[in-house]
């Protein structure tokens, strides 16, 4: 069984932590003349480091005092509750099928203004949800909430569920693997996301290995409109 370690929570001083203060910094300023505060992060395939980089940005906007609430909205293949060991009996796609207020079922985590709405059971009709009013109402209802909303969701290029997504939020982040995904793979996932209307905000170029006197690290990076330029 796969275990989870969040860097920003355990080595803040690494220059992991560092570079994702640094993304943190990046998309605060994304865009100054609109309010960005409901991220979708997606990626061109699996593997891609999507959900350790949400979980690590979460920490981080949380530990500049910001109030932060992670959305699991990957409904096939859920691991936000794993990386913060919390239940997934009850989540996203349950809230989306009962009559109950759209935040129930968020829960705290060990970092301070930092909740999760984990991912729930795994649904038959993923992006029907997704695309679904109540899911519209639910991030409406998080946005106002908390000061920033991430949504971690699934591949692009796999399914269909980001790109519904990516029409009710605020800005999309693409994560790429450097070295693992293929450039036709990036291109399409980008053109994909554009197809729907997705205000792609930056790309993270994920598991760039850089050498240190004592250790390999992994570099996340963002800059705006990156996207352009895979």
């Amino acid at each position: 069984m796969r275990r989870y370690s969040v860097e920003t929570l355990a080595n803040p001083k690494s220059a992991v932590s560092e570079a994702y203060r640094t993304l943190r910094t990046n998309i605060q300023f994304a865009n100054v003349d609109n309010v960005i505060k409901k991220i979708l992060f997606t990626s061109a395939g699996p593997g891609e480091g999507k959900s350790s980089t949400v979980a690590n940005l979460a920490v981080s906007i949380a530990q500049s005092g910001k109030s932060v609430l992670i959305i699991d909205g990957d409904l096939r293949n859920p691991t936000q509750h794993k990386i913060f060991n919390v239940p997934n009996t009850h989540g996203l796609s349950t809230t989306l099928v009962e009559e109950i207020h759209s935040l129930t079922h968020s829960v705290k985590t060990f970092t301070e203004g930092l909740e999760l709405l984990p991912a729930g059971p795994i649904p038959p009709n993923p992006a029907e949800l997704l695309g679904s009013k109540k899911m519209k109402q639910l991030l409406f209802d998080a946005a106002k909430a908390y000061d920033i909303v991430l949504i971690d969701s699934p591949p692009t290029i796999a399914v269909t569920d980001s790109s519904v997504l990516a029409q009710s939020v605020d800005g999309v982040v693409l994560i790429l693997a450097a070295g693992e995904v293929k450039q036709e793979y990036a291109l399409r996932a980008k053109e994909q996301l554009e197809k729907v209307g997705a205000k792609i905000i930056g790309t993270v170029i994920n598991k760039v290995e850089l050498k240190t006197k004592e250790h390999y690290y992994y570099y996340y990076y963002h800059g705006e409109n990156r996207s352009q330029s895979i």
